[in-house]
Formats: structure tokens, C-alpha cells, sequence
């Protein structure tokens, strides 16, 4: 077990050493260049999920885990060329539903072929809503830090030592990723990092349901920050007839930015969310069913709620002091 204990320590040296490494190299940097969709001001090179994802597969290696090492491998690649040089998004979005397909076969494959049909596809969304909510400083390493955190500890309280080292080797890597990631960010994640951590986000959560570890909300609620802000979003851009897999700002935490509250305190106050949803989530493992569901009810209806209050925010900013003047 104390060399056990090393794993995660060891996954987030490896992504500091690989993010200094690359930073050393700026002319084979992919670079965030800013748009008019964007909530940066500058270049800012697209390496930090390499540094990540060097830490996780360090870590799957030593922890024998490496059928989820590759397939989480394979995505980062297939992501890296996205980031340096763009994918076809008829690729991208293959590679996505094949790793869920395999992924889903080898675990369950004797789960009913319907069942395993909205496996493949809970695991495609999370996969790409990581990448969704991946657009302001601090904010995708967070949600990795206190949900794989969660993860870890919900499997310490089963008694799995393998999955306690997974998850909190991820969280360990992204706790290192966000010492550069951190308003201001000197790197960004890019889909290198994303797309596989939403992707081992999923099946964690999964592995962990199928296996017994804690019931298949547990996953739900730890890392329901990305989630309902993904979901509630595409949900009313699809209702407006938009074109959902276009880039845009409007999701919640694109609009807490845009309102003043800037990077750092929006990181903040979405780290103390994130908390809150891993803690509730970790202390109903241990309460009835009745408790458990009734708090899934009161975090949906504190979703509803928050959700309101941004958007009352957001059209008192749309209107300005014009506008509000002539409400009142």
C-alpha cells in the first residue's frame, strides 16, 4: 500500500516535467488563438492535457489498467492532431463512439444490446460536454480535481484500492496541471485533455456502478457542474435552432465571465459548487434510498434555481442601465 500511495504523486510530477518540456519548444506549441467567441485576450499554447494525460497513463501503467490506458491514449492522440493541425469532426466524432463501443463491450457485455446502446451514448456526451465546458481559466481542471477527488474517495469508502489509485492519480495530474492553468492561465487543457478526461469521467463512474462500488447517480452528482451546465445549454440552443456543435459563449460559466465576475472568481465560486456536489454526493452513499433520492431532488431544484438567477443576470446586462431605468 505505501508504494501504492506513491502512484498519484508520481502522475503529477510526470505532468509538470512533460508541460515544462514542451513550453521549452514554443514553435511546436498548438496555440489558442483568440476569436470573437473567445474569453481570452492572448495566444496560449493548447498542451496542458498532454502534461495530464502523461501523468494518467503513467499511473493505469503501474496500476496494470491498460485496457483504459489505451483507449484514453488513443483519444488524446487522435485530439493532439486535432489541436496542432484539425480533425474532421466525422473522425473525431468516430473516435469518440468507438472508444465508448469497446469500452462498453469489454465491461459489460452482459448487459441487454438496448442497455448497452445508452451506455455508449451517456459515454459520448461526457465525453464531449468536458470538452463543451473546457473555455475559462481554471475551470475543466477543477471539475477534475473534485470529481475524480470524489471518485477517489467514494471508492476508499468500498474498500477498492486499484480504483482509489485511478481516480486520485487523475486528480493529482489535474491539481498539476492547474499550478499553470490558474487565472491567468499560462497553458490551456486543449482537447488532448478533455476529451479523454470526459471520457475516463464516464468510465470510472460506470466501472464503478457495474462493480458495486456506489450507485449510478453517485457519478451523476459528483461531477453534475459540467453536466446540467452542458446539458441546460445545448438543451435551449437546440430549442432556438442553433447550431449546437458550433463554438459559443453562452454557456453559465461563459456568462458569469461576461457579467465581471472574470476567471478567477468564477473558478471560485464554481470550485465551491463542485465541492458541494462531491461532498453531498459522498455523504448520501451512506444514507436510505429515501435520503439519497431526496437529494438528488434539492440539488436539481438548486440547479433550477441557480440557472434563473444567471439568466435574470444576464438579461438585466443585455438590457443595460437604459434598459433598466426604462423597466423601473
Amino acid at each position: 500500500m505505501p508504494a501504492l500511495a506513491l502512484i498519484p504523486l508520481a502522475a503529477a510530477l510526470a505532468c509538470v516535467a512533460v508541460i515544462l518540456t514542451l513550453l521549452r519548444k514554443p514553435e511546436w506549441l498548438p496555440l489558442d488563438r483568440p476569436n470573437e467567441r473567445s474569453l481570452h485576450a492572448t495566444p496560449t499554447p493548447r498542451i496542458g492535457g498532454l502534461g495530464i494525460m502523461a501523468g494518467v497513463l503513467v499511473a493505469f501503467l503501474l496500476i496494470r489498467a491498460e485496457p483504459l490506458a489505451a483507449l484514453a491514449g488513443a483519444l488524446a492522440v487522435v485530439s493532439f492532431v486535432d489541436d496542432r493541425w484539425h480533425v474532421p469532426i466525422a473522425l473525431r466524432f468516430g473516435a469518440h463512439v468507438l472508444a465508448a463501443v469497446v469500452f462498453v463491450v469489454v465491461l459489460a457485455p452482459d448487459v441487454p444490446r438496448l442497455w448497452q446502446g445508452v451506455l455508449v451514448l451517456a459515454i459520448v456526451w461526457m465525453t464531449n460536454l468536458y470538452n463543451f465546458m473546457d473555455g475559462s481559466d481554471g475551470l475543466a481542471g477543477g471539475m477534475a480535481l473534485f470529481g475524480f477527488g470524489a471518485y477517489a474517495l467514494g471508492a476508499s469508502l468500498a474498500g477498492d484500492t486499484v480504483m482509489v489509485i485511478a481516480a486520485g492519480s487523475i486528480a493529482a495530474a489535474a491539481a498539476a496541471f492547474l499550478a499553470f492553468n490558474f487565472p491567468p492561465a499560462k497553458v490551456f487543457m486543449g482537447d488532448a485533455g478533455s476529451i479523454p478526461l470526459g471520457f475516463l469521467a464516464a468510465a470510472l463512474g460506470l466501472i464503478g456502478w457495474y462493480t458495486g462500488r456506489w450507485p449510478l447517480w453517485f457519478p451523476l452528482l459528483a461531477f453534475s457542474p459540467f453536466i446540467v451546465d452542458a446539458s441546460f445549454t445545448l438543451a435551449r440552443r437546440a430549442l432556438r435552432r442553433e447550431r449546437v456543435w458550433e463554438a459559443h459563449k453562452t454557456h453559465y460559466y461563459q456568462r458569469l465571465v461576461q457579467l465581471g465576475w472574470g476567471h478567477v472568481n468564477t473558478a471560485l465560486a464554481e470550485y465551491a459548487l463542485m465541492a458541494a456536489c462531491g461532498t453531498a454526493a459522498l455523504w448520501a452513499l451512506a444514507q436510505p434510498p429515501a435520503v439519497q433520492a431526496g437529494t438528488l431532488v434539492a440539488a436539481a431544484l438548486a440547479y433550477v434555481a441557480l440557472a434563473a438567477a444567471i439568466d435574470a443576470a444576464w438579461r438585466r446586462h443585455r438590457r443595460g442601465p437604459e434598459g433598466d431605468a426604462r423597466a423601473h
